[in-house]
């Protein structure tokens, strides 16, 4: 039975606040380089302040994804809560122009939290160092999940963010079972190491019980399974999913299936913004595969949609993707 969509996103629906910045705000400011920090409103207001001249992009990790699958031309959904106010809007006019379908139920003006959005600070490196205040979207729950929306998609495509959120697991299970349950698979990104330090148990049975497909890069795939050792990261995923696809930076990436390993080097950029390196590399990937291209070259459209994301500001993509996996002779 042919499904209506071929991935269906949840996630944290942000909205970008992109800066460029120096190694000196970061450490005057105590900003970690680099990683994601969860913040209270009070913080990211302060760091606006502090800011020079920024830009506003949707974003989300998750949703970046969904944009690039839908930016190929696949069919998808997204599932993230924001609020009825303006960044809520800018969020649901952003994905939806993007092809997506977006139809989560709002939270009311009235709900104490805003929409979420995340400071992102980059540096001259292209390094991106992430503030982030959930706002309302830390409130998605197993109210949001649509069943049905779910049964019909070939893959889900779990967001690893999503874990600091009460009810998160909640919502996992149900969208899980409702997919399974109709013959769909699932995926999960594991989003960041120090997410993973602070919810490892909870990663590790999803992994093990329900993931078919985890994507993840180095320094995610080391804190997961706590070794230094990335061939043995690696080989330990690979025995408890069947597909694992994990991005190395300029190393390119490494994808694992039952017992084969590709490495598929990285290509030449000149990085802007590392933002959305991962997302995008996670889109290309799950549009080759539900578009029947093996995991080697899935790979390559990973790495190519990457480098395309990174050559710029903002987690979404400029450039036609199909045009440049052409290029590449990759289609």
């Amino acid at each position: 039975m042919t499904k209506k969509f071929q991935v269906v996103g949840i996630g944290n629906a942000m909205v970008d606040v992109l800066a460029s910045t120096t190694d000196a705000f970061l450490s005057d400011n105590g900003i970690d380089k680099g990683i994601m920090q969860l913040t209270d409103r009070a913080r990211g207001v302060e760091l606006y302040d502090l800011i020079g001249p920024a830009k506003e992009i949707s974003g989300g990790s998750a949703a970046n994804t969904i944009a690039g699958i839908a930016h190929l031309g696949g069919s998808t959904a997204y599932v993230g809560k924001v609020k009825d106010d303006q960044l809520g809007a800018i969020f649901a006019h952003d994905l939806r122009a993007q092809g997506a379908v977006y139809e989560t139920p709002l939270a009311p003006a009235s709900h104490e939290a805003e929409t979420g959005r995340c400071i992102v600070l980059v540096t001259p490196d292209g390094e991106r160092s992430m503030n982030t205040y959930l706002g309302v979207t830390e409130f998605l729950g197993p109210e949001d999940i649509d069943e049905d929306q779910m049964a019909q998609a070939e893959w889900i495509y779990l967001e690893g963010y999503r874990f600091d959120g009460p009810q998160s697991v909640a919502a996992f299970d149900k969208a899980i079972a409702a997919c399974t349950g109709a013959g769909g698979r699932v995926s999960l990104t594991l989003s960041d190491p120090f997410c993973v330090g602070r919810h490892r148990d909870a990663f590790r049975g999803l992994i093990q019980n329900h993931v078919d497909l985890l994507f993840c890069n180095r320094a995610e795939m080391l804190s997961m399974y706590e070794t230094e050792d990335f061939d043995t990261a690696l080989a330990m995923a690979a025995s408890e999913v069947e597909i694992v696809a994990c991005t190395d930076g300029e190393d390119g990436a490494h994808v694992l299936s039952h017992g084969q390993r590709w490495h598929v080097p990285a290509m030449p950029v000149q990085i802007v913004d590392a933002t959305g390196a991962g997302d995008l590399f996670a889109g290309a990937f799950l549009w080759a595969l539900t578009n029947g291209h093996d995991l080697e070259t899935s790979g390559r459209m990973g790495c190519v949609a990457a480098s395309e994301v990174i050559s710029h500001i903002g987690a979404r993509p400029e450039a036609d993707l199909r045009a440049l996996f052409k290029d590449q002779r990759i289609i």
